[in-house]
């Protein structure tokens, strides 16, 4: 059984009535992976605007499996405490990890954000010295469009998240580094120019598909009409 937990901050765990990535994942998966798997984590609620809470859970598809470890306004800072303990819990085998924007925007700079992934990983390795780890750098919003200083942090950021996983990348637990999705655009892919619409779904989802179909033939490439 191949447990694969996704961990993130708002665009990772959704709100109200969506699908997220997480599903087009599930779904890809189904269609291409030729063992069985799981979507794993100690959380399940999507984020209710409404009450500004993680109390949803009115998924677009009700048998969708919910597992993830994702929260809206979480980073890097607040997840690398709580890995270790969730993968043990769950005994997640890979993990999909998109963070960094909400770090770079109210805590952390892209220096101190490196640091807390680095921290994040030696959390999961503890926790499992096998585990597999996929890393989507941070992606374009609308924050990186109009504020030049953000933007410099997200590039300094993206390059220092490259090097780490060239640093920390090894046999027995390999690191990736997802390409970001190469025609997402905040305007067609976005409902308000951060969080994912289907097609900005789609878009995460293939790019975490696609890392780990080329380089440990997970599963298949994701199809090229949806990504």
């Amino acid at each position: 059984m191949l447990r694969i937990m996704p961990v993130g901050d708002s665009m990772t765990i959704g709100s109200a009535g969506e699908h997220t990535w997480r599903y087009w994942m599930w779904r890809h998966l189904h269609a291409t992976h030729d063992g069985p798997f799981a979507l794993v984590g100690p959380r399940e609620a999507l984020h209710d605007k409404v009450t500004d809470a993680p109390t949803s859970y009115a998924y677009a598809d009700p048998d969708f499996p919910r597992g993830h470890l994702a929260g809206w306004g979480e980073g890097w800072l607040h997840m690398a405490p709580l890995i270790g303990g969730a993968v043990r819990e769950t005994g997640a085998d890979v993990l999909l990890v998109s963070l960094g924007l909400i770090d770079l925007g109210f805590y952390t700079n892209a220096e101190q954000t490196a640091q807390n992934v680095r921290a994040f990983v030696a959390g999961a390795r503890e926790a499992n010295p096998l585990i597999r780890v996929v890393l989507l750098p941070v992606i374009p919003n609308i924050r990186a469009r109009t504020d030049a200083g953000f933007a410099t942090q997200v590039g300094i950021f993206n390059d220092l998240l490259a090097k780490t996983v060239a640093d920390l990348d090894g046999a027995r637990s390999p690191l990736l580094l997802a390409s970001l999705p190469p025609s997402y655009d905040i305007h067609t892919d976005t409902y308000d120019g951060t969080h994912p619409n289907e097609s900005g779904e789609h878009k995460i989802a293939a790019a975490f598909a696609d890392a780990m179909y080329q380089a440990w033939d997970v599963a298949g490439p994701y199809p090229a009409e949806c990504d």
